[in-house]
Formats: C-alpha cells, sequence, structure tokens
C-alpha cells in the first residue's frame, strides 16, 4: 500500500462534500426490485409519497418489498418486558446506560435570565417533546445506537422517543435491543426500518406517531430519507460510513494501531486512516494488518479487507505538528492519538467528531460505554457538526425583557436602523414607546 507524503497526502485528505457514493450492487438490487435502474433518492421519494399519502398500510408494502415479509408493527409491552438476553450482557447493557446518562447529566441543561440593570435578558431551555430513534439492525443489531441517542435525549428531558429498528426475516427484533429500550425506560418501539421508518416518523401513521426531530445513524437510504424529510422534522446530523484517523509516532504498538484501525473497517464502507512520523511504524502495521484481518471470522473478514484495500489511507508525516494539521484538515469522525505524550497534543485539535486519547482509549470502547455518545459527524462534517448532545434535543428560546430606562438608552439606536432598512413601522412600534406611551409595564 502507498505511503502518502507531502502534497499528495494533503490531496487524499481533503473532502470533496459530494454527495453520497452510490454502489453499483445499490442500482442492480433496485433494477432488481422496482423493474427500473432507480437512484437511491428517487427510490427513498417513492418511499415518502407513499407512506404520506397511505400511512401504515404503505409501510406494510415497502417493507414487503424491500425485507420480504410484513411484520406488526408496534412492538408490544409483553414482548419488550419478556425479552432476555444473557445475564453478562444484561449487566453491559445496564453499565453502557449508567455511563451515558452521567456522562450527559454533567452536560448544562438549564437556561438563564440575567435581571440586570437594564431589565432582563437570557434564555429559556425546553426539551422536543418527541423524537424519533433510528436504531440499525440489517447487519447487526447496534445495541449501543439505542442507548447513545435515546439516553441523551431522556436528560435532555424529551417525554416521549418512538424507536423504529427492522426487524429479522422472522419479524423479530434481537432482543437485547428490546432489554436496552426496557432499562431505559422507552416503550414506544416499531419493527420497521429503511426510508419507510424515517417517513413515518417524520409524516405519522395510524401506527407510528410523528416526531418532532429524529436521531441514529443509518444505511445510505436511511440517510437519503432524513435529508430530504429535513424541514417537515429536525435532523441531529447525515451519519454516513464510519471513519477512523490514527495519529502515531514511533512509541505506538504496531498491534493497537492495527486493531483500532481494524474496529472501524469491519463496518461496511468505512475508512481507516493512519498519519505516522515514524516509517517503520507505517511498515509494521500494514504487516499486521494483514493477520489480524486474516484472523477475523467472516463477513467482517471479508468487510475489513474491503474497506483497507480500497479506502485505507496511510501517511508519512515529517512531525506530529503536520499530522495534527492534516488530521485538522480531514475533519474525522474518530481520532486516535497514540502517541508518547497524546494529551500534549489535545490543544492543537481543532476538528473531530471525538478524541481519544491514548492507548487505553481505543474508539471501540466509546461505542459502548465510555460515555459521550457514539452518534458523530462523519464525511469531514465535523467542520461545522458536533456529536450528539443533550441540546440536540432542546429548543432553545430567547427571553427579552427591557425595562424603561433601557428602552431610552438602546431603542433610538434600533429605530435609525429600522429606517435605514425601510421599515417604518418597526421604528414607529419603538418611538411609541419612546415618547411617553409606554404605559406601566414599561417601568
Amino acid at each position: 500500500m502507498q505511503i502518502l507524503q507531502g502534497q499528495a497526502a494533503r490531496t487524499a485528505l481533503s473532502r470533496s462534500f459530494s454527495d453520497i457514493p452510490v454502489p453499483e450492487s445499490v442500482l442492480a438490487r433496485n433494477e432488481q426490485l422496482y423493474g427500473e435502474r432507480l437512484s437511491p433518492q428517487q427510490v427513498v421519494e417513492r418511499i415518502l409519497a407513499d407512506v404520506r399519502a397511505r400511512g401504515d398500510d404503505a409501510l406494510l408494502d415497502w417493507t414487503e418489498k424491500v425485507d420480504g415479509f410484513r411484520p406488526t408493527l408496534r412492538v408490544s409491552a409483553e414482548e419488550i418486558e419478556a425479552a432476555q438476553v444473557e445475564p453478562a450482557l444484561h449487566g453491559a447493557i445496564r453499565l453502557a446506560i449508567s455511563r451515558v446518562r452521567d456522562f450527559y447529566l454533567k452536560q448544562p441543561a438549564h437556561g438563564w435570565i440575567d435581571h440586570a440593570e437594564g431589565g432582563a435578558l437570557g434564555q429559556l431551555v425546553r426539551p422536543l417533546s418527541r423524537v424519533g430513534v433510528y436504531v440499525p439492525g440489517g447487519l447487526a443489531p447496534l445495541i449501543s445506537t439505542l442507548i447513545h441517542t435515546a439516553v441523551p435525549a431522556q436528560v435532555a428531558g424529551v417525554p416521549e422517543i418512538v424507536v423504529t429498528t427492522p426487524p429479522n426475516r422472522e419479524g423479530q427484533i434481537h432482543p437485547a435491543i428490546l432489554v436496552a429500550a426496557r432499562e431505559i425506560g422507552v416503550s414506544q418501539v416499531f419493527r420497521v426500518g429503511g426510508a419507510q421508518a424515517i417517513a413515518a416518523l417524520a409524516y405519522g401513521t395510524a401506527s407510528v406517531p410523528q416526531v418532532d426531530k429524529i436521531a441514529g445513524p443509518g444505511n445510505l437510504f436511511v440517510v437519503i430519507a432524513k435529508k430530504l424529510v429535513f424541514g417537515q422534522v429536525g435532523i441531529e446530523s447525515l451519519p454516513g460510513p464510519t471513519e477512523t484517523l490514527v495519529i502515531a509516532d514511533d512509541s505506538a504498538s504496531a498491534r493497537y494501531v492495527a486493531a483500532d484501525l481494524l474496529a472501524q473497517a469491519e463496518h461496511l464502507g468505512a475508512e481507516p486512516v493512519l498519519v505516522s512520523t515514524s516509517r517503520d511504524l507505517l511498515i509494521a502495521v500494514q504487516a499486521e494488518l494483514g493477520g489480524q484481518i486474516e484472523a477475523l471470522p467472516e463477513p467482517n473478514r471479508s468487510w475489513a479487507r474491503e474497506s483497507v484495500e480500497r479506502r485505507m489511507k496511510i501517511v508519512l508525516a515529517g512531525d506530529l505538528a503536520e499530522a495534527l494539521d492534516l488530521a485538522n484538515l480531514y475533519a474525522p469522525e474518530h481520532l486516535c492519538l497514540l502517541t508518547r505524550d497524546p494529551w500534549s497534543l489535545l490543544g492543537e485539535v481543532r476538528r473531530a467528531g471525538g478524541v481519544f486519547v491514548g492507548e487505553a482509549s481505543m474508539e471501540a470502547l466509546g461505542d459502548y460505554v465510555a460515555g459521550p455518545s457514539h452518534v458523530m459527524p462523519t464525511g469531514g462534517t465535523a467542520r461545522f457538526m458536533s456529536p450528539v448532545n443533550v441540546r440536540d434535543f432542546q429548543n432553545i428560546i430567547s427571553v427579552v425583557g427591557v425595562n424603561a430606562a433601557e428602552l431610552a438608552r438602546i431603542g433610538p439606536a434600533a429605530a435609525l436602523l429600522a429606517r435605514a432598512e425601510g421599515l417604518e413601522a418597526h421604528a414607529r412600534a419603538i418611538e411609541s414607546r419612546l415618547n411617553g406611551e409606554a404605559g406601566e409595564n414599561a417601568s
């Protein structure tokens, strides 16, 4: 695998921010399902329109067409209560919920009002009324995604959380997802996935209630659907294929570096990136990757090999300052610092979804029990987006309570600006108070 340096590295790590690439296999499957070579967006547009028009009937029809069966949409309270997993896994679910909840309880969730001499200015913070959480479940039941989205929403004060997740071919939800829902306190779980689930959450059906905001990652069709319904509902982000950038120096273990890269490479479409100041380490990691890939079971082995062979980038940096500059250019979802003194680098990190400091803080730990949500910005959107947090599930309402003395001080400037914009009624509304018409409530 080629080792990149200098301008070639900068070019390789620059993002185009183009639309999500469409694999040939997706186009071929669409032709098989629909008799036309439709793009994913064309398919999603049809699904959204149909669910909006026909509700539950469309949900069932599209699930049958795409997944091959017609489910009972709502998972009953009895089914959730009866769900069981092995005690060790149950304990791990409880630990993850507890650590994620404790982390987000530390994020300020309350507003403020400053009653200063001129009156009062501040913000009200109010939770959204109803949030939808999409939990992927096609290739693997992502128990952690439910925890890492629903728990921050709960901490934010959201009173109603609606979960959609695709069932297996027998129409069953993985019991660990139901156990996690029960432990969190979520009772509304629906067995429906894909673009039709996003449509149901955005528009509402007889079975699935309409939500204010949708959170959670998904496949290409889910991401396109979230993009198309934005405005009808809010979305937390458009999380696409996962990515990890590891910065390592000559003190790093090639075994650990390879393990961290493969922890993300085993996801379909993942992009692993290694930036190091040591050519010897880059060569050692490449050798280590081959052995670790072969040791994986299928299908993880094939997915990891495909990610490494087709999308992995290996970069030799002149020093750690250049390595950090390249990381900030790339704006990774996950940035792992495996260096002699990783904490000394933290102050120079400008763009990343999450930073994992030192060899004991592997990103895989963050996917489950570290505390922060693993739903993080991908595709370079860490330039302007943040990981899921409490504020994603709250409204901020500005509060203005100016008194008469403050109005007399700042009102003339406001009227002047209003007239400069050609908005005479604005200016007159201000001046009506300045001219002694403020009445009792202005004092």
